[in-house]
């Protein structure tokens, strides 16, 4: 796990646009939902800081779920099966190279080890599983979490997973602009390096929504 703080520069402006750290200090827990991105073998198994935020998502997951709310566990799927054609073809054609791209694809293809949500997670039967396509399921066609979210009447995220710069950031900011209230979990968050994760926070933090740790996030479900 990341052993980083938010800083001081960020705190600042922070403080000087909202005039508080904190837009959001309790959330319902009936319209909320913890969404846990892409914590599948293939992004955790061989990454420690990603490994070392299991326990911060399995707590929060598991006061949610006694709080009432729902657990999304969110798993990128861009293929079929293994050897399949991409779902995400400029993606892999691009901005790989071929052995690369062909890995990624085949590591995140349907019914492959590498694809399954890494095994010390804390996933009940009472979960949901929503696959998407793109860094985020909010994209048009990239899933169908957004309307699977309103028709539960969720109006509150908290965002986990991985990594924190890359498809974390992204489904939390376009939360955001879908008018979901977001908390992007600092301890429940993960990228490979420090700087990495520092980025994806403090983007976020200064302009889409709060940024708190695990404990402070299961505070809220109880004001």
């Amino acid at each position: 796990m990341h052993k980083v703080e938010i800083p001081d520069y960020v705190i600042e402006r922070i403080m000087a646009k909202r005039g508080k750290l904190s837009v959001f200090d309790h959330f319902e827990p009936e319209k909320t939902a913890l969404l846990v991105i892409d914590m599948q073998n293939f992004y955790v198994a061989e990454v420690d800081t990603a490994k070392g935020i299991v326990p911060n998502i399995n707590r929060l997951a598991s006061a949610l779920r006694e709080a009432g709310g729902k657990v999304y566990w969110v798993v990128m799927t861009v293929a079929e099966e293994e050897d399949a054609p991409s779902k995400w073809s400029l993606y892999h054609d691009y901005f790989f190279t071929p052995e690369k791209g062909k890995n990624h694809k085949n590591g995140l293809a349907e019914g492959t080890e590498k694809h399954k949500l890494y095994p010390e997670l804390d996933v009940k039967e009472e979960d949901e599983i929503a696959h998407k396509t793109r860094f985020s399921p909010f994209v048009i066609g990239s899933s169908d979490l957004h309307e699977r979210l309103q028709s539960q009447g969720i109006e509150n995220l908290i965002v986990t997973g991985t990594a924190t710069n890359m498809c974390s950031e992204s489904a939390a900011r376009d939360a955001m602009m879908l008018d979901y209230k977001v908390v992007m979990v600092i301890d429940g968050n993960a990228a490979r390096y420090d700087e990495d994760h520092l980025a994806g926070l403090t983007s976020f933090y200064q302009s889409f929504g709060d940024v708190k740790t695990a404990d402070d996030t299961i505070a809220m479900l109880s004001k």
